[in-house]
């Protein structure tokens, strides 16, 4: 493969990451946070529309690259900065938009591909289990550890314990004035009807 073909399959693989990324993400949400049920099929829009916004940024830095690359036709001084092109560089700004237009061009015809799709919903799946079950297992070694297995329990306890007295049970206490007092609210409006 050359230098363009390589840059291409180096944005496509960056640019389904990334989608995988986001689909990892609405699964992680929509199955967690929102309760919802996995649902491959929505999963596979979602994927498609990262892909699609993907695509649309590849467009755009290569209609930037045309748009640099004429401005700097005919430019023979010393540039003034970095994105300052001259005429020596048409050459590389025209094979990068080539490059942008190559991974644009993929990453469409991935958006039509069914299959390439369900694999990145597959993989975010994956990817979001892998998350949670890491997660569980943290805080299960964590929380469920027992006295006799941590060897520094003694040195840390009266830290736990004070962490219990000031954090936790002034939270715990703050949450039942809150609710003490919403009851009450509530029992005000209801002798009110």
């Amino acid at each position: 493969m050359g230098r363009t073909a390589d840059a291409i399959a180096e944005g496509v693989a960056i640019a389904t990451a990334a989608a995988r990324l986001a689909v990892k993400n609405h699964i992680l949400i929509g199955t967690i946070a929102e309760n919802g049920v996995f649902d491959t099929d929505k999963y596979v829009a979602d994927a498609r529309e990262a892909l699609r916004a993907m695509a649309e940024e590849s467009e755009e830095v290569e209609r930037n690259l045309t748009e640099l690359r004429k401005r700097a036709r005919g430019r023979h001084s010393d540039p003034s900065g970095t994105h300052d092109y001259r005429d020596r560089d048409v050459r590389n700004l025209r094979r990068r938009a080539k490059q942008s237009h190559g991974v644009a061009t993929k990453l469409r015809d991935m958006m039509q591909d069914e299959a390439a799709l369900r694999v990145i919903v597959e993989e975010a799946r994956e990817g979001a289990w892998a998350d949670v079950r890491h997660n569980l297992d943290r805080r299960l070694r964590v929380e469920g550890m027992r006295p006799d297995q941590d060897p520094d329990y003694e040195r840390m306890r009266e830290a736990r314990m004070q962490a219990l007295r000031l954090v936790d049970l002034q939270a715990l206490s703050s949450l039942q004035r809150a609710k003490a007092k919403r009851k009450k609210k509530q029992k005000a409006a209801e002798e009110d009807d």
